[in-house]
């Protein structure tokens, strides 16, 4: 693979949000020299993170997804605040965890690497995390006002493999960080 074959030729920006900008490129690749116009969603870098309890429970949130109309289960996850350096992705995973989740994690997250959520449309990239010691926050922190979240509940792992496996989680971000959890044999 040659990253040097990659280059953007144009690039028209058709809308921008504080979430993401849609922009339409035209970008030469290793097979297309002269380039291939494609639409790209540009989003910020995200944190996902995975609160594990003491007791081994993972806390998932019920929340509101208006694209699609439905709500999904999902661990806390949020786009980082700042410069995207190491600092400002584990500050962002700590603040997500006690907006969304109601916790904080008591010893060291646990990286567990970076995906790209849909790498047909965006580059939104989202560094996983394992919060091996969740334990309640010691204040309330709103939530966004953006969200709507429903509840919090403690799963155990076989309540959330079992979850997986049923459908009832449809999640991209909490499939990739069960993914994860699983091939490094860190669901209990």
């Amino acid at each position: 693979m040659n990253p040097s074959a990659w280059r953007t030729i144009a690039s028209e920006p058709l809308h921008k949000s504080p979430w993401l900008r849609l922009n339409r490129e035209t970008v030469a690749t290793p097979s297309r020299p002269n380039g291939v116009a494609w639409l790209v969603v540009r989003r910020p870098v995200a944190a996902v993170i995975a609160p594990r309890t003491p007791a081994g429970e993972y806390l998932l949130i019920r929340q509101e997804r208006v694209p699609v109309r439905r709500e999904t289960w999902e661990f806390p996850a949020g786009q980082i605040e700042g410069d995207g350096s190491d600092d400002s992705i584990l500050a962002t995973a700590h603040r997500e965890l006690g907006e969304e989740a109601g916790v904080r994690c008591s010893g060291e997250l646990v990286s567990l690497g970076l995906f790209f959520s849909s790498v047909g449309f965006t580059d939104e990239c989202c560094h996983l995390f394992l919060a091996p010691e969740a334990v309640p926050a010691s204040e309330l922190v709103a939530h966004d006002t953006n969200e709507a979240i429903h509840e919090v509940r403690a799963f155990s792992p076989q309540a959330l493999r079992e979850a997986v496996a049923a459908g009832e989680i449809i999640d991209a971000n909490t499939l990739a960080v069960f993914a994860r959890l699983v091939a490094r044999s860190l669901l209990e």
